[in-house]
């Protein structure tokens, strides 16, 4: 299928490598070279990024969920602040849009803008999540996929695909090649969140879920060699 303009989901985990928090500069330098591999071969890039590396959810009882939940974007625009350093290092043009204004670290999201920066061959960072709490950065990958008109969301996993049972548990545990959002969604498998399934599904946003630790993964699922799981939407 074509996949000339691509929304690549991280997790936060993912820019800290062995560290499991923080940031660790090999681990986003190798994204970024991947990246910009897939950059100059025309494919146009656009990234969200989770904060799970420095936030994840109420750290107490005695939290507001929405306040935790602002806490969580906020960290999102550290870890996109911080790639796109990264990746203009590896020679990339980069722009960080969010949906709610943020002095000048970053813009606003506009449609247009965006596009624009993609057809120029810009990296497009979106940071700050839906800017709205009780919704994950699964639901922003999904909606901002969908409204740039993105043809497939990469998500780069610790594991290579989906499988039927946990491949750490169970050394037979089948991996799917490729299955239906549906199946996502009726069988809760929890590859992404439920109402984000139901977003992509509706307005038909297919997905690859691909192994972020193999060997130039990211290049890999970005120009149709990736052995892990496709999803139809």
């Amino acid at each position: 299928m074509k996949t000339d303009r691509i929304l690549l989901k991280l997790s936060g985990e993912a820019l800290a490598g062995d560290k499991h928090q923080g940031f660790d500069e090999a681990t986003v330098l190798e994204v970024a070279r991947q990246v910009k591999e897939a950059v100059d071969l025309g494919k146009q890039v656009a990234v969200v990024i989770g904060g799970g590396n420095f936030w994840r959810g109420r750290t107490s009882e005695n939290m507001d969920r929405v306040k935790a939940d602002q806490i969580g974007m906020l960290a999102t625009v550290m870890n996109c602040l911080y790639a796109s350093e990264m990746f203009r290092s590896e020679g990339l043009k980069t722009r960080i849009m969010s949906p709610f204004v943020c002095g000048n670290v970053t813009e606003l999201f506009a449609k247009d803008a965006a596009l624009e920066a993609l057809n120029n061959n810009e990296v497009v960072f979106f940071a700050g999540g839906t800017g709205h709490p009780y919704f994950s950065t699964d639901m922003s990958t999904v909606l901002f996929a969908v409204e740039i008109e993105a043809d497939i969301i990469l998500a780069g996993k610790a594991i290579d695909g989906v499988y039927d049972s946990d491949p750490k548990v169970n050394p037979n545990a089948k991996k799917y090649d490729k299955m239906q959002m549906k199946d996502i969604i009726d069988n809760q498998l929890g590859v992404i969140d439920l109402a984000s399934a139901v977003l992509a599904m509706e307005n038909h946003m297919p997905m690859m879920l691909f192994g972020l630790n193999d060997k130039d993964g990211i290049l890999n699922a970005m120009t149709g060699k990736s052995n892990g799981t496709f999803i139809e939407a």
